[in-house]
């Protein structure tokens, strides 16, 4: 009597890395470039005020690539700045990453090295926003993250540069419009990944955890990953229902 031997499981889509797929995440960064030169401006200028030179302010954005963190640090900064403090605050601030990582699972997980730790270092929102919107598109180069990656951290480390320079010419206000880039950035990201009325629960679900918390926590940042973990999660039973 012989064994049954079982069908091998079907291969999921082969990845691959391009220099084709950095260029055209490159140019598919782009159009994004300028709604992040004035948040980068903004970030420099906010450096500058508390005493950071040109050079300490670039290798802030170089290595740490983080502009809602670098903001939230740069603004609960003192003289001698309390570091658990601030340090806490950027962690908090950058605890969606740790939600968005996992989306890019079906690509980075099939790459080792510096592709993978490169890819992962590349991840930002708006380069996030876009290399999602490609990989479910079926696109399959994951060289398409790095290339988006690259263009954005130049721009957005050479803008924070400009902006510290600039910044003990130009003091804008509290209000001014130009500290609104940032969630302007946000809001362009989301147009490009509404995929119709089924994200429209999620979405509202996010906002209104993410306003609730503010009020009931003013001053703190925990309503960014309160926002970000109801709206994954709601997403998440929709998707396991359909």
């Amino acid at each position: 009597m012989t064994t049954p031997v079982e069908a091998p499981l079907p291969a999921g889509p082969v990845i691959i890395y391009t220099r084709d797929g950095m260029r055209r995440g490159a140019l598919a960064a782009l159009p994004l470039l300028a709604g992040l030169a004035p948040f980068g401006l903004v970030v420099g200028i906010t450096g500058q005020g508390v005493g950071m030179s040109p050079l300490e302010v670039g290798l802030m954005s170089a290595i740490v690539y983080a502009g809602a963190s670098q903001l939230v640090a740069l603004t609960m900064w003192t003289h001698p700045p309390d570091l658990v403090t601030v340090t806490l605050a950027a962690f908090v601030v950058n605890l969606r990453l740790a939600l968005m990582g996992p989306v890019l699972a079906p690509w980075l997980s099939q790459v080792t090295g510096w592709r993978l730790w490169g890819g992962l270092f590349m991840v930002s929102d708006q380069n996030w926003a876009l290399s999602v919107r490609e990989m479910n598109n079926g696109g399959r180069d994951v060289g398409y993250l790095m290339g988006g990656g690259i263009a954005m951290w130049s721009s957005w480390t050479a803008s924070t540069v400009v902006g510290q320079l600039v910044g003990a010419f130009v003091r804008p206000a509290p209000g001014h419009p130009l500290f609104f880039a940032a969630l302007a950035a946000f809001v362009c990201m989301l147009t490009g990944m509404w995929r119709g009325r089924g994200d429209l629960v999620p979405w509202a679900v996010a906002t209104c955890v993410s306003i609730g918390v503010a009020q009931l926590l003013p001053g703190t940042f925990w309503y960014i990953v309160a926002g970000a973990l109801a709206g994954s999660i709601t997403g998440g039973l929709r998707d396991v229902r359909r």
